[in-house]
């Protein structure tokens, strides 16, 4: 046998077992959007469309649940499901008081802060709150409640956001919110409570390769992750169907994905000429960084170190089938959320109202 054919055979077979250990599963929800319990199991409490999950101190699956404005807190082990925050009605009350008789409007997305304090962001109540994780009461920490642009150099809470979707935490105190309605990106002390523009200005382009991110213009900054340990801000752009990092002591634009292009193309070649349509998640592991590809229901992988981009997750048709076998022959409904925990990749399968989980190849 030609030592060629052997080596084409050979990539072929590891590409083929590959895919196989992707397999494809969903951990929570019927399928259904409307509002039904309140606690219940996996199997049991509607999760109507999932967008934020992230995965807290305690080890347990957090949810986003847009349709029904909750947070649900997710025990994988026990497979039991509890509402943390949110009554199930749109509305904006309930800070000083318990989180799980607040009203929220289309919470987005969830992230901890090193002392277990749990924050998320409200998009159409122009919001970030917190919940206190000894206390369990729900406060404001940034903005005032009504769409706009400002407060800049004043407290968080008085500021106006427009349509937040996303946030991030560092290890150092602040608070990064993608302010997207402004194509800025915000930043909040979380001591002194005072709010100031991080990146972007009242133009919407995307930013130059090694701009300054306080000189740069941004393009939809729809998602935000810091991995923990790290100085590095990841930002997805949505209208600029693009990847970046900032390393926050040294603030420069960093391309790492994306031509700016809509399209769905770049698979096993440079992410940096791939394109994408409307990202909105993005998750980052060691030398790993995971996007989610809504508009091409699909969720593709940045290998760090070679630079190459795959789709790890759908086959590019909206849609619900696939549990139980290989991710990227699976369909998705526009997801949104997605978060890493134990070499699987979990995914808010927004419009199937799931969590979908994909066990990643070893």
């Amino acid at each position: 046998m030609p030592l060629k054919f052997i080596a084409l055979l050979t990539v072929v077979l590891s590409y083929t077992i590959e895919l196989q250990s992707q397999q494809i599963s969903s951990v929570v929800g019927t399928g259904k959007p409307e509002l039904n319990l309140m606690t219940g199991l996996v199997s049991e409490v509607n999760v109507g469309d999932p967008f934020g999950i992230e995965f807290g101190p305690d080890g347990c699956l957090y949810v986003c649940e847009v349709r029904n404005h909750r947070i649900l807190k997710v025990d994988l082990e026990t497979q039991k499901v509890i509402t943390v925050a949110g009554t199930g009605e749109k509305g904006y009350s309930g800070d000083g008081g318990a989180a799980v008789k607040a009203k929220l409007n289309e919470p987005y997305e969830i992230r901890f802060a090193q002392n277990g304090d749990l924050y998320f962001v409200e998009m159409m109540n122009h919001i970030v709150r917190k919940i206190d994780a000894k206390t369990k009461v729900i406060s404001t920490v940034a903005g005032c409640g009504k769409a706009g642009f400002s407060g800049d150099g004043g407290v968080a809470t008085m500021a106006r956001l427009n349509r937040p979707h996303s946030i991030a935490l560092d290890a150092q105190g602040s608070l990064f919110i993608a302010d997207i309605g402004n194509h800025r990106i915000r930043k909040v002390d979380r001591v002194s409570g005072k709010i100031e523009s991080f990146a972007g200005n009242e133009k919407k382009r995307l930013p130059e390769n090694g701009g300054r991110v306080t000189d740069e213009s941004v393009l939809g900054p729809r998602a935000l992750f810091i991995e923990g340990g790290t100085s590095v801000l990841w930002v997805a752009l949505r209208e600029g169907n693009s990847v970046w990092k900032i390393d926050l002591n040294s603030p420069v634009w960093q391309h790492v994905a994306g031509t700016g292009g809509k399209g769905y193309s770049g698979d096993r070649h440079n992410a940096i000429a791939a394109t994408f349509n409307g990202p909105k998640g993005i998750a980052v592991k060691g030398k790993q960084c995971f996007v989610v590809d809504t508009e091409n229901q699909a969720i593709r992988m940045i290998a760090l170190d070679t630079g190459i981009v795959s789709t790890i997750a759908g086959n590019g048709l909206q849609g619900g089938t696939g549990d139980g076998g290989v991710a990227t022959r699976a369909s998705l409904g526009r997801p949104h959320g997605i978060c890493i925990k134990d070499g699987a990749v979990f995914i808010g399968d927004t419009l199937n109202h799931r969590v979908r989980r994909v066990a990643l190849s070893q």
